[in-house]
């Protein structure tokens, strides 16, 4: 930002993450705008965007009604509006600490700023293609345009998945990160991609050449991309998984992130392949819960003995399975992760857990019946049973 730090607006711990469109960021944000709207009214911009509804708005819904307002502000020509944003990030981006490394995992406009250009196109370009689309390629290297590349997909699905492509092999790692971000079929917090969802085949060819970046953001969206498509098409991420393995450890591990969905399922080929074999010498014994009840705002605490029976090491991935009681009185199960390691032959390993059940927003708790169980290698030892109260 012009004339202070970057994070001076940044909220506290604990703060709503819609705070952040704070006042303090606004007097950076409309300083910056005056940059290329020569007649801004700094006073006037914000009136308009803190109107009678801003308490009221998350941060998504406040980042695009900022956009609206923006708009407002900027040229009435959509082209000219965008050679505007496009002169803005050069003014600016002298400002901002070094964001180009490599292996940097942020952007240097952050999420706050880049929201909003990121709405912009996404609002009011989808009928300009090939303006917006090189625009997309120079806001992406200062924030993620992920979210407004997806209608581009959804509306020209050939055209923009081709130049994803080309994007894949661009020399700014923001850039080639988009090229997988922006077609992850389960995007959190964007627009569904239904035809991906369906025939993941158009992604294939840009996480293959993705898969072996130098950018560690990058690869992990590669994995991330991959997790995504193993939800609606497994096999097709297991066949690559077999194709890909052993390429390099960058590699296996895109895999194994990729592969976690399959995991917690415990899907035998991807068990397989990562080295979690058969059970039959592994017991679970004296499987102990600390309390037959639990309350809301407390914890569940359970342990039990994990025996290798064996005379060979074992290779374990341990998880354990909550069965979360559901307002139809069904239960939905939650697998937990608690270690990957090698198990010494002939061992007993004594394992104690905690799980909180205090009150969250992206869980409703309902009282009755729940269940944990053990699970080694993805096989389900037996169920315990616990109320909630």
């Amino acid at each position: 930002m012009t004339e202070s730090t970057p994070n001076a607006y940044k909220i506290t711990p604990g703060e709503p993450v819609k705070n952040m469109y704070n006042q303090s960021f606004f007097d950076n944000f409309t300083k910056d705008l005056q940059l290329v709207i020569h007649n801004l009214d700094p006073r006037e911009f914000v009136a308009q965007v803190m109107d009678s509804e801003w308490e009221n708005r998350e941060f998504k819904q406040r980042s695009r009604h900022i956009t609206t307002v923006l708009r407002k502000f900027l040229p009435a020509d959509y082209k000219q509006a965008i050679a505007a944003i496009l002169e803005l990030l050069e003014r600016v981006k002298d400002t901002y600490p070094d964001f180009s490394e490599i292996n940097d995992n942020s952007f240097g406009l952050g999420l706050e700023y880049g929201w909003i250009l990121d709405n912009f196109v996404e609002q009011y370009g989808l009928s300009d293609y090939e303006t917006s689309i090189r625009a997309i390629e120079k806001i992406t290297q200062f924030t993620s345009c992920e979210f407004s590349i997806r209608p581009f997909i959804i509306q020209y699905p050939a055209q923009t998945m081709a130049q994803m492509l080309v994007w894949s092999q661009h020399a700014h790692w923001g850039v080639r990160r988009l090229a997988s971000e922006g077609c992850r079929p389960r995007l959190p917090w964007a627009m569904a991609l239904p035809n991906l969802k369906q025939d993941p085949a158009p992604i294939l060819p840009i996480l293959e050449t993705l898969k072996n970046d130098v950018s560690r953001f990058v690869r992990l969206s590669v994995a991330n991309n991959l997790n995504d498509i193993a939800k609606d098409n497994p096999q097709q991420v297991i066949e690559l998984a077999k194709k890909w393995h052993g390429a390099s450890k960058e590699i296996n591990w895109i895999l194994k992130h990729g592969s976690r969905t399959l995991l917690k399922q415990g899907q035998p080929e991807i068990m397989a392949l990562f080295g979690f074999g058969d059970t039959r010498h592994i017991s679970v014994e004296n499987f102990s819960l600390a309390t037959s009840e639990v309350k809301i705002g407390d914890s569940l605490e359970f342990s039990f003995n994990l025996l290798n029976n064996s005379d060979k090491k074992a290779n374990i991935r341990l998880e354990y399975a909550l069965y979360y009681q559901k307002a139809n009185g069904t239960l939905a199960k939650k697998v937990c992760k608690i270690s990957e390691k090698e198990y010494p032959a002939h061992s007993g390993t004594q394992i104690t857990r905690k799980h909180s059940f205090r009150v969250v927003t992206t869980r409703k708790l309902h009282l009755g019946l729940h269940q944990v169980a053990v699970i080694v290698n993805g096989n389900e030892f037996e169920k315990w049973d616990f109320e909630l109260i």
